[in-house]
């Protein structure tokens, strides 16, 4: 019997690729060269405003695999083989790819046995999506019989989770910076609830993190129904509103405190890992924006002409685009880079940066969803390459 599709889900993947290439454009306006650099008080809000309204991009892609997988509907073994099939074919062909093109091959390949290639640094989602899925089988028979007020006290507790990562700054300042062996710098995290420097594990190590929005995709199927457009505008407007705020004055507060009027402001890569604290995945604006996304996208069911020519194509395509899209928008990146000009000093003077985000965002939008549209119709080859 064929599964009912989730025409909403569909629109969600096709957003959640564009948010994914939206975040990738607006890095290098606040990530230059070997370290962090903002040209000018105006790309430091163009980037605020266009990073964070972006930064929900994956968490939308666990809540809709959440919505579709979870809790299981066959056996683990099945489930895994599916899984396994759809997702490690196009992940390995990819990871190969850019270790090849991208830095030192030979140092990549050795890395590889233990790490994703830094320079690719989007294939993190693979690993952790993949540690979702080792939890899934376990949390599933409690999954489908959790009620509702048991899950909204589960989904309660891993909400104060994402306050966490303000609370640390706020308790601990200016966090130094550690650099590991690949030279990513990891803050230093303010111990809390039974942390200490030999216990990671604390009291909310194991409700936290990403496990919440497989929560949060069960939350939604179950328990939330239909709203109408009245009382679904009503919702998400101000809660995504409130977390996008939080992301916007968080990043602005901790570069203004950087540049103290004076702009550019620069430093090592650590800097910026402390300015992005308020649009971590784990974090409350980050959360509350994907709630609204949320609210918003499930209205949708248009499944006209658009929908089956364009919509259903690129979602049917949207790993392959994630993993892929590199590529060309570093590459479109630069060109406009080097077309329009920096800061306030390019040819479009104040509108400079946001043309540019916004450009290179889009026309890596088209050409990756295209490119991996055509790769997918390839007999046998289509799969292995895009899913």
């Amino acid at each position: 019997m064929e599964t009912k599709r989730e025409i909403w889900l569909d629109w969600l993947r096709v957003l959640a690729c564009f948010l994914v290439m939206l975040t990738h454009s607006t890095e290098p306006f606040y990530l230059g060269g070997e370290g962090s650099l903002i040209l000018t008080h105006s790309d430091a809000v163009w980037v605020s405003i266009l990073d964070v309204l972006s930064r929900a991009a994956v968490v939308l892609f666990i809540i809709a695999s959440s919505y579709l997988q979870f809790p299981l509907h066959y056996s683990t073994k099945e489930f895994f083989r599916k899984r396994a099939s759809r997702i490690l074919p196009p992940f390995l062909v990819w990871t190969l790819v850019y270790a090849l093109v991208w830095g030192e091959p030979v140092q990549n390949f050795k890395h590889l046995l233990w790490n994703f290639n830094y320079a690719a640094g989007h294939l993190w989602f693979v690993y952790m999506l993949i540690g979702l899925y080792l939890m899934m089988p376990l949390l599933s028979p409690w999954a489908e019989k959790v009620g509702k007020r048991e899950l909204q006290v589960y989904l309660g507790i891993w909400l104060f989770t994402t306050l966490i990562p303000l609370i640390r700054e706020w308790l601990g300042g200016a966090a130094p910076v550690i650099y590991g062996p690949s030279g990513i710098p990891n803050p230093a995290k303010y111990p809390l609830w039974g942390e200490a420097s030999w216990n990671t594990y604390g009291v909310f190590y194991y409700l936290s993190g990403m496990i919440g929005y497989l929560l949060l995709g069960l939350y939604f199927r179950k328990f939330v129904g239909p709203l109408s457009w009245k009382r679904t505008i009503a919702l998400a407007l101000p809660i995504f509103s409130c977390g996008f705020a939080i992301g916007v004055f968080g990043f602005l507060r901790r570069v203004g405190a950087d540049a103290h009027g004076v702009f550019p402001v620069e430093g090592p890569v650590g800097l910026a890992a402390l300015w992005e604290t308020p649009w971590l995945n784990d974090s409350i604006g980050v959360t509350f924006m994907a709630i609204g996304w949320i609210l918003l996208l499930r209205k949708i069911q248009a499944d006209g002409t658009f929908y089956r020519q364009v919509v259903l194509p690129v979602s049917q395509a949207s790993y392959g685009m994630y993993l892929s899209h590199l590529l060309v928008l570093v590459s479109v990146s630069a060109w406009l880079r080097n077309t329009l000009g920096l800061g306030t000093e390019g040819v479009l003077g104040i509108w400079t940066t946001p043309v540019q985000i916004l450009l290179t965002a889009l026309g890596s939008y088209l050409i990756v969803a295209l490119a991996c549209i055509l790769l997918q119709k390839i007999p046998r080859l289509g799969k292995i390459l895009i899913g």
